[in-house]
């Protein structure tokens, strides 16, 4: 009896480990394994390597070294990017502006905050997942103190105008900062933080072929920020705790692999990205793309399917050997629509609907077309059995 094959379609949610990470993690473990902030040889060996992995991270996005603050992971970053902005400029503002798609790593630190006295402004976005640039500059009051918009959304793909935001922000009479969550674009996308006017930048390994349980803030040198964590003063005072040596050294060469890789890894991707999109509209009927045509990551698929609900989708597509996604994975258990879908205009019973693909380094064009093949035949015969009427 032959083993079925496995196609993980899921790479938005995690990536496995590349070897060349592992590879390099691995001395940090046993043989290299002091502390970082022990002064005697072992400690001066990790921290060399600490400093070095920071050099090498801050080099990718145009920063400087002592701007890159290694945390847990997207979330840690961002409630840091967030409390620590509102906490250190409270003096001058208390308005923060984001948008109704972001992760719930941004969403709730923002709700946490308009409980103990913020005032968040959550912009709309159209039915591609875009916002408004015009809105954007129109919700600015001199109250405002920081502008937090993703740099590519985590269920859609769609990839927000980063460098007009910047300008926008930067433009204004008084200080505004500007944040992104790129814990999705990092990696898939080029990233200048000088040239896209980004004050702070969020980031995770584990979503580029690098380990769990790290992550980065870049906190360009002039904001002001206070540190939400506190202890031992480690990364500049401003995240606290034992440096996670093995996996900043991971997170630094993971995202050396995918920089040096993107250009060519990209093309391939949209490739598949697009004929899959085109198949899928051409073959299945009442099937629609979520997110823009375009202006999104070359990994993402997302689509909705009319009659069909999303969990039944996935659970019949995993027993082919299929492992896809029909939202964030911080938020699969849920029953309730995506927060996102429904902000670009979906109904709650279309969102549920809903279907996440999104692919990697190892994803074949046979792959792809042996999923949409299942695909066609797994939508028409759910509709068959369609609770919303018949198909």
């Amino acid at each position: 009896m032959t083993q079925q094959k496995k196609i993980y379609l899921d790479h938005a949610a995690t990536t496995p480990v590349a070897p060349e990470v592992l590879q390099a993690m691995q001395p940090y473990f046993s043989e290299k394994f002091g502390n970082a902030g022990s002064l005697h040889s072992f400690g001066r060996e990790a921290r060399e390597s600490l400093e070095d992995s920071r050099k090498k991270v801050a080099k990718m996005i145009n920063a400087r070294p002592n701007e890159i603050i290694f945390t847990s992971g997207g979330t840690e970053s961002n409630n840091l990017a967030i409390k620590g902005i509102a906490y250190a400029n409270k003096n001058l503002g208390n308005h923060i502006i984001t948008t109704k798609i972001e992760h719930p790593a941004i969403e709730e630190p923002c709700l946490w905050l308009e409980k103990n006295g913020f005032n968040i402004t959550f912009l709309n976005v159209d039915k591609d997942g875009l916002i408004n640039l015009r809105e954007l500059e129109q919700a600015i009051t001199e109250k405002t103190i920081l502008v937090s918009i993703m740099f590519a959304n985590n269920e859609i793909g769609t990839i927000q105008p980063i460098e007009e935001i910047g300008k926008i922000c930067k433009k204004q009479k008084h200080k505004v900062y500007f944040h992104t969550d790129a814990v999705q674009g990092l990696g898939k996308e080029k990233i200048d933080i000088k040239k896209m006017n980004i004050d702070l930048l969020s980031a995770s390994g584990h979503k580029i072929y690098g380990p769990k349980g790290i992550g980065l803030l870049y906190i360009n040198q002039d904001v002001k920020i206070e540190g939400i964590q506190h202890g031992g003063g480690h990364e500049f005072h401003l995240r606290s705790g034992t440096e996670n040596v093995p996996g900043i050294v991971g997170f630094s060469k993971a995202l050396y692999l995918m920089d040096k890789d993107m250009e060519k890894e990209n093309k391939r991707l949209k490739e598949l990205r697009d004929n899959v999109i085109k198949r899928i509209l051409e073959e299945i009927p009442k099937s629609h793309l979520n997110g823009h045509p375009t202006k999104r990551l070359a990994n993402n698929i997302h689509f909705y399917f009319e009659g069909v609900e999303g969990e039944a989708l996935l659970i019949r597509l995993d027993g082919k050997g299929i492992a896809v996604s029909t939202g964030s994975a911080c938020s699969s258990h849920s029953l309730k629509p995506s927060h996102v879908l429904t902000a670009i205009g979906l109904k709650p019973e279309l969102a549920h609907g809903s279907l996440r693909i999104t692919m990697g380094k190892s994803t074949t064009k046979e792959d792809m077309n042996f999923v949409v093949d299942e695909l066609k035949k797994i939508v028409q015969s759910l509709r068959k059995i369609s609770p919303f009427g018949k198909w």
